[in-house]
């Protein structure tokens, strides 16, 4: 019989998904997020989230143009100054990271006093495999993250769910084939595989751009019901997360203590995190 997961003791929290309409100039983007970011605070927002790509157009013939490095680029120096200016966690979406001549999509995560607590490289991305950060510890508990294509993958969720998360967040940027398909249905699936929330946060939709974003930026609760959404336009979307709803759904559906990995393997054994939320394969 496997062991449940085990959850840390914490309180219920307003999530906010700030789904934000992008421009060509990172300056603007950049005071603009702030501002949204700021706002989802003085709206009681505890945990706060940006989309995917949140500092340039989307797409990767953009990424060498937008590029910059993690430690003294501009958009972490905003994400840093914004959470602690705000007083909350800030998952900041992504951005196109340059590291040693190579571009990675790379979400990072801070603390209410600006400290960054987690990265993530997008992993399912031109077949590489970064190993980093798919979760953080918040005082409202364990939040696991992945980026936009990563949610098609369960794997992640399953290992994060099975660490203790209460939450697993995707800043990503669905189609117009894909979104309408796929966007929510995904978001559910992921909820009710993981008996955990679920929340995915999308740029706005710009017709005039290159990429139109379905947006849609939506929260799902462990029960797979959808909890918050909105339609395509720039908006800030918010939800409760009580991550004591988590626990009741997993004692009256007990899945943890029910699952025959004499039969199927535990995923999550796979993977080692140390006390900073660095995931690496055993």
């Amino acid at each position: 019989m496997s062991k449940a997961p085990i959850l840390s003791p914490s309180s219920p929290f307003k999530l906010a998904l700030i789904q934000l309409a992008i421009g060509a100039d990172k300056s603007k983007n950049l005071q603009h997020a702030k501002s949204k970011i700021l706002e989802a605070a003085r709206h009681g927002a505890n945990v706060v989230v940006l989309p995917e790509c949140f500092n340039s157009p989307y797409g990767t013939n953009f990424f060498p143009e937008y590029a910059e490095p993690l430690d003294g680029g501009d958009s972490v120096a905003m994400l840093s100054s914004a959470a602690k200016e705000a007083g909350i966690y800030l998952i900041g979406g992504s951005i196109p990271e340059s590291r040693q001549g190579k571009i990675y999509n790379t979400l990072t995560a801070y603390d209410p006093t600006g400290k960054l607590i987690g990265v993530h490289n997008k992993v399912h991305l031109f077949d590489i495999d970064v190993p980093g950060k798919i979760r953080f510890k918040a005082k409202y508990g364990k939040i696991g993250v992945g980026i936009c294509y990563d949610m098609r993958f369960p794997e992640l969720a399953t290992v994060a769910a099975r660490k203790g998360c209460v939450a697993m967040i995707y800043p990503g940027a669905f189609n117009m084939t894909t979104g309408p398909l796929h966007w929510e249905l995904l978001q559910r699936a992921r909820a009710v595989d993981n008996q955990m929330y679920v929340a995915a946060c999308s740029p706005a939709r710009d017709l005039e751009a290159s990429y139109h974003a379905w947006g849609h930026s939506t929260v799902v609760d462990p029960t797979g019901a959808v909890i918050a959404t909105c339609e395509e336009s720039e908006t800030i979307v918010y939800a409760d997360v009580d991550p004591a709803q988590v626990e009741t759904i997993r004692s009256s559906i007990p899945l943890y203590t029910q699952r025959r990995f004499d039969i199927y393997d535990d995923v999550s054994e796979s993977v080692a995190f140390d006390d900073e939320g660095n995931g690496t394969k055993k």
